[in-house]
């Protein structure tokens, strides 16, 4: 995966063999990608690596995280649970999705054209974030750590898989990711577990 935040915007993320080829999802939504971080960086967010995707940042929490796929572009909001959504506009990521949290895009246009509304919900997020105020969770659920939560943000697949396993399948990865205290090693944690994630396999099962 790359490591530096420019390679994104002119290779891609380097998770697969599209990686700086034209035919890398990045190459395909540049224009719209580069909209919105122009948009991000414009409303003052911090821009940080993670989980090889743009992610923007404010008061030391995540507030957004930018994503390129085959059939669409997206930015995805963390704690969007917070968000008053007036405008209707954002998606649930599959259908086990228990938060709509992103904006989705299928042309090049669509974020210069949403950016005051892109723009406004940015600025609702990052006042929660400036208050520390987080969603309420709801009763048994797990709270993950902020680097699977960046994954599964950024990485459709991974997330329809980890939502399809049992709650003690779940508990099991998350326990093992954030048992770990450096960032960087409960990233490299996610990427091991990843194959056991999309075989619908608990942490430690074989």
């Amino acid at each position: 995966m790359i490591d530096d935040i420019e390679d994104y915007f002119t290779k891609g993320c380097g998770r697969c063999p599209r990686f700086a080829t034209p035919d890398c999802s990045t190459r395909r939504w540049e224009d719209g990608l580069g909209a919105l971080r122009r948009i991000c960086l414009g409303s003052g967010l911090e821009e940080t690596l993670r989980w090889a995707h743009p992610c923007y940042r404010h008061a030391g929490r995540n507030i957004a995280i930018l994503g390129a796929f085959r059939a669409d572009y997206r930015i995805t909001f963390f704690d969007a649970a917070l968000l008053a959504d007036p405008a209707g506009i954002l998606e649930r990521q599959g259908p086990n999705s228990r938060q709509a949290d992103a904006i989705r895009f299928t042309d090049n246009t669509g974020p210069s054209a949403m950016a005051p509304l892109i723009t406004a919900y940015l600025a609702e997020a990052m006042g929660h974030a400036a208050a520390g105020r987080r969603p309420a969770r709801a009763a048994g659920a797990t709270e993950l750590p902020e680097e699977l939560v960046a994954a599964l943000a950024a990485d459709p697949g991974l997330a329809a898989a980890f939502r399809r396993l049992t709650p003690g399948r779940q508990h099991s990865h998350v326990l093992h990711i954030a048992a770990a205290k450096a960032p960087a090693t409960r990233i490299a944690r996610i990427a091991r577990l990843r194959g056991r994630i999309l075989a619908g396999k608990g942490a430690m099962e074989r």
